[in-house]
């Protein structure tokens, strides 16, 4: 249920969740098309927007509002040994407690300057030769990094957690993958987080045990120094490593393994994830001790059965540790840790869906290696956030 619904077709590992995952919401469903010499191709999106309240806001920014949320359309053909998927749209998540999703503390419109390609969200050629294997696709790709996605249709709630908030997301580069019978990897070279330099290696690899079962262990880590002045949401990131941490990735040396577990039965599906990074010093950019993340989470979604209704949600714990000579942080402050938990009843009608999300996210370290409080609301140093969403959107 990785990033696959919209945007992910090339990877055989995420496509065993697609078949075997209760999804709380119906995906989108393509529209077959008759593509005349291409063959058959298929059409899918989506769009949704949202209201949204956040307490304890920093410096007085906006505490209620409106946004579009996702809005993307994808052309797709997965037949015949050459296959295309072409993505054109943005998306914006928003992390519950991440004080805002931008990395500038306010909620943000969806765009399309997030990545160096512009509106093109997603774009790649496959190679699937007849009665292989193995497929090989090249172009703008979308991350193996973690369960969550970055379409809010395909969560159990539109409000993301911090393992999502310190992940990849889509970046240039080449994959080959791997499927047979219950056994499926895909492997991913690019440039990570879209900075244009391609020194980031991903790894997924699935195994699904029965129809009910899938176990799904990932790695991402860069292979080189990727350095400051890269371009990565929406703009060019320079500066120092604090700055650069905040702004999502270490652009270093770090290292993230992780892994989820899907486990479905009848209605439910329960998703419990483990996942930590490491970025070793560095001190050409200004890393001088080793730096690290580690978060662990239970996602869920239960359809009631025979009605237009269900639930979803998650419940979180996250810490991380930076040196005080860095001044770095990963999610919101030096050494935070926090547990957090969101929920969200969704009513769908076949292409129509409205979700209420409610979550809530408590700082259980809220201090520097110096003794000084970070946190959220006008002074900086409250311990708890609420944020809610009223999220309506159309998908086909």
């Amino acid at each position: 249920m990785r990033r696959h619904l919209l945007g992910l077709g090339f990877a055989a590992a995420s496509s065993l969740l697609a078949l075997n995952a209760a999804q709380a919401m119906t995906g989108p469903q393509a529209i077959n098309i008759d593509g005349g010499p291409l063959g058959q191709l298929s059409l899918s999106g989506g769009v949704n927007g949202y209201g949204y309240v956040v307490s304890n806001q920093p410096n007085n920014l906006q505490t209620t509002g409106a946004n579009i949320g996702d809005a993307l359309i994808e052309l797709q053909k997965n037949t015949g040994v050459l296959q295309f998927t072409i993505e054109v749209g943005s998306t914006s998540s928003q992390t519950l407690g991440a004080l805002g999703s931008d990395r500038k503390g306010h909620i943000p419109n969806t765009s399309t300057n997030v990545f160096t390609t512009g509106p093109l969200y997603a774009g790649y050629i496959t190679i699937a030769p007849q009665n292989s294997p193995v497929t090989v696709s090249v172009g703008q790709l979308a991350s193996l990094e973690g369960y969550e996605s970055l379409q809010a249709w395909n969560n159990p709630s539109q409000l993301t957690t911090a393992l999502f908030y310190v992940e990849n997301s889509q970046s240039r580069g080449v994959s080959a993958s791997y499927a047979n019978g219950p056994l499926s990897a895909t492997v991913e070279f690019g440039d990570g987080v879209d900075s244009g330099v391609f020194n980031f290696l991903q790894a997924l690899v699935s195994y699904q045990f029965n129809a009910n079962n899938t176990l799904s262990v990932y790695y991402a880590g860069n292979l080189g120094r990727t350095g400051l002045n890269t371009y990565a949401y929406g703009g060019y990131t320079t500066g120092t490593f604090g700055n650069t941490v905040a702004a999502g990735a270490a652009y270093a040396n770090n290292q993230m393994v992780g892994a989820y577990y899907s486990y479905t039965n009848g209605s439910l599906n329960l998703i419990p994830e483990v996942q930590y990074q490491l970025a070793k010093a560095d001190h050409q950019i200004g890393i001088q001790k080793p730096t690290s993340t580690f978060g662990a989470a239970v996602l869920a979604d239960y359809a009631f059965a025979n009605t237009p209704y269900s639930l979803g949600g998650w419940v979180e714990y996250f810490n991380s540790h930076t040196s005080a000579a860095d001044n770095a942080s990963w999610f919101v402050g030096p050494d935070a840790s926090a547990i957090g938990a969101a929920l969200s009843p969704t009513w769908q009608y076949k292409d129509l869906y409205v979700r209420a999300n409610a979550g809530y996210i408590y700082l259980l370290h809220h201090r520097d290696a110096l003794g000084n409080e970070f946190g959220y609301g006008n002074t900086g140093t409250s311990r708890g956030q609420f944020t809610g969403t009223l999220e309506a959107g159309l998908l086909f």
